[in-house]
């Protein structure tokens, strides 16, 4: 059993702050536990846009605290996200996040990341693991 909070991991190497400067997380739950799965709550900062494509993940998010216009770059349909609202990137969508008020979210990856990734020039997470146990 693992119990942590998101305050035990402030500053340590699971708190993560974006090369762009649009984002911080806090990476609870990792690929090294190896649960198939990792958990982290995110904040993106208001007034910023990020563009992302998890070409190698399924994300879900559900907003905790803030406002966002979600825009699937794919289709282009545009979805108002707030507290309470989940979206869940099953196809590997292209999409984009402004930023109006703060944005508190918890994700989940799958496959889970291990806390070393950083969106690239095109916003896609590389697919990195943990070495195999022996």
């Amino acid at each position: 059993m693992i119990v942590r909070s998101f305050k035990d991991i402030e500053g340590t190497d699971r708190h993560i702050k974006s090369k762009s400067g649009t984002w911080e997380s806090k990476r609870i739950v990792l690929a090294k536990e190896r649960v198939g799965f990792s958990v982290h709550e995110t904040i993106l900062y208001a007034g910023t846009e990020t563009q992302m494509w998890y070409a190698n993940h399924i994300e879900a998010v559900v907003c905790t605290r803030g406002e966002a216009e979600l825009t699937d770059r794919e289709t282009g349909k545009t979805y108002t996200i707030t507290p309470g609202t989940m979206y869940l990137l099953d196809g590997h969508e292209r999409h984009t996040l402004k930023v109006k008020e703060d944005f508190h979210c918890i994700c989940v990856f799958n496959p889970p990341v291990t806390g070393r990734e950083d969106h690239d020039e095109n916003g896609v997470y590389p697919l990195l693991t943990e070495p195999e146990e022996v």
